[in-house]
């Protein structure tokens, strides 16, 4: 009979060791480096970072974490210790994630596989980089005219500067509409499409999918708008 019990308890605290409750989204991967320390799921909640799930690692750098995602939306990977401030951006959604990094640059150049948001994110971004390097050489060589007295070469550099924000907002719109049933289009569109005319926000959510219009993004996005439209008024 006591061995009865002994086997019944035991079988109880295995049970609710390994009955963690698992969402939607499966987040895995390893942080090389991290022998010691608590990792933290997190996103926002009414303008609010709050943590949704979290794993203490000791002697492991693998770890696990989940959520129910509803939307599509943006989520942090932090830990805790020397780098709290260091945090991995990523687009969660359903299904499996995987995110590998290392803990001396982390959050620098993370591995993330098993987002398809993440993916139209990614493949944004690097275009977007190479906007921000030729706005970085307009701004060195806008320094070193007006350094100069060159007023001649200061306007000129004025024109080609508007040139580049232009292009920069048609490959955004271009891209956003391309990619349009992505709920990564309309976080872009906030994001990044600050500049462009009501008229061009408007044809990017109007080439939005009805899914990705009643997403998290979408509906912020479909207010952004109508806030600029009664602004205008």
């Amino acid at each position: 009979m006591k061995k009865t019990i002994a086997v019944l308890a035991f079988s109880i605290l295995v049970f609710a060791c390994t009955s963690k409750k698992e969402g939607n989204m499966l987040v895995q991967g390893t942080i090389k480096g991290l022998k010691k320390g608590t990792l933290y799921l997190q996103k926002m909640q009414d303008t609010v970072l709050v943590s949704v799930d979290s794993v203490s690692l000791l002697g492991s750098d693998k770890f696990l974490l989940t959520d129910n995602v509803d939307s599509p939306v943006l989520y942090y990977l932090t830990f805790d210790g020397n780098t709290t401030n260091k945090r991995i951006l990523f687009f969660g959604e359903q299904g499996n994630i995987t995110i590998n990094d290392k803990v001396e640059q982390f959050g620098f150049s993370p591995e993330i596989t098993g987002s398809k948001n993440q993916e139209v994110l990614d493949k944004f971004y690097k275009i977007k980089g190479k906007f921000q390097n030729q706005r970085l050489e307009f701004i060195k060589k806008d320094f070193e005219a007006k350094k100069a007295n060159d007023q001649a070469l200061v306007a000129q550099l004025e024109k080609d500067y508007l040139k580049l924000t232009k292009r920069r907002i048609l490959f955004t719109a271009n891209f956003a509409i391309t990619n349009s049933d992505s709920e990564a289009i309309p976080y872009i569109g906030l994001t990044e499409m600050y500049d462009a005319s009501l008229k061009m926000l408007d044809t990017v959510n109007n080439s939005l999918s009805e899914k990705v219009k009643n997403s998290v993004y979408g509906k912020s996005f479909q207010e952004y708008i109508d806030r600029i439209k009664n602004s205008e008024k």
